[in-house]
């Protein structure tokens, strides 16, 4: 018998009320997974997005979770083993509305709340996931990391520096933890019309003069879709890429080269 895309079981998704999260869930569902979406604020949007994964004939689950809180971390992986029987992937997305700031005006209380819940948050999803997936037989991580890191974006260092951090969790996890049969690779994320960027764009972040310019720095002269990222972190999730880890695609209109 032909295998799935996927083992029997659940991606966990860290961050799936926002736009972006919410169509990575239902790239995973469409690809043949149950779902188990975590949120911190937004239970009403993961339980729209829950709704939406069930329309597509797959189990899904809501679950609330604050990521700088180990405990909590715990549990919710706890919770979601007990919902689908095994988490196979766990896709890591959550991270706070970033202000755009230049690093000179960035406040120390904005750095800790960046690095707190994105750098701290991630090492606790990984440190509690890790038992169950040598328990398993193997597990894989994605990150969705940033395009900054191919080339500097003035003001997004808030969302740029933690998620390097992470870049490193990700090829240290790759190395250390292959022997398991456990994969971690990360997804560099662009201008995507979704979750943030909207946000921000209704706030005033980015002004016609930004827009044009980083339009010029790119390949493909639009913004990217959200499905665009779910794409690219099932791919890394799945079988097919059984043989890749401590990787990066960027899904970013070609920005940066």
């Amino acid at each position: 018998m032909t295998e799935g895309r996927f083992p029997e079981g659940c991606v966990l998704l860290f961050g799936g009320s926002g736009g972006i999260g919410a169509a990575v869930a239902k790239c995973f569902a469409a690809a043949g997974s149950d779902v188990a979406v975590t949120c911190y604020s937004k239970p009403d949007a993961a339980a729209r997005v829950a709704e939406e994964i069930g329309a597509l004939g797959r189990k899904a689950t809501t679950h609330r979770v604050d990521v700088r809180d180990s405990g909590e971390v715990e549990a919710v992986i706890d919770q979601a083993v007990a919902a689908h029987g095994r988490v196979h992937s766990i896709v890591w997305g959550a991270g706070p509305l970033v202000d755009q700031r230049m690093l000179a005006d960035t406040t120390h209380d904005q750095w800790q709340r960046a690095i707190d819940v994105e750098v701290h948050g991630f090492f606790n999803v990984v440190k509690a996931a890790l038992p169950h997936f040598r328990a398993m037989g193997g597990g894989s991580f994605v990150t969705l990391g940033s395009a900054g890191h191919d080339r500097w974006p003035d003001k997004d260092g808030l969302s740029v520096a933690p998620k390097a951090a992470n870049e490193a969790l990700v090829r240290g996890i790759a190395r250390e933890e292959g022997q398991y049969n456990i994969r971690a690779n990360s997804v560099l994320v662009g201008v995507i019309e979704a979750g943030m960027f909207l946000e921000l764009t209704r706030q005033g972040a980015f002004p016609p003069a930004w827009v044009d310019e980083v339009r010029q720095q790119l390949a493909l002269k639009r913004w990217g879709r959200p499905e665009e990222i779910g794409h690219a972190a099932v791919f890394l999730a799945s079988r097919e890429a059984a043989y890749v880890t401590g990787q990066k695609i960027s899904v970013s209109g070609g920005f940066g080269i």
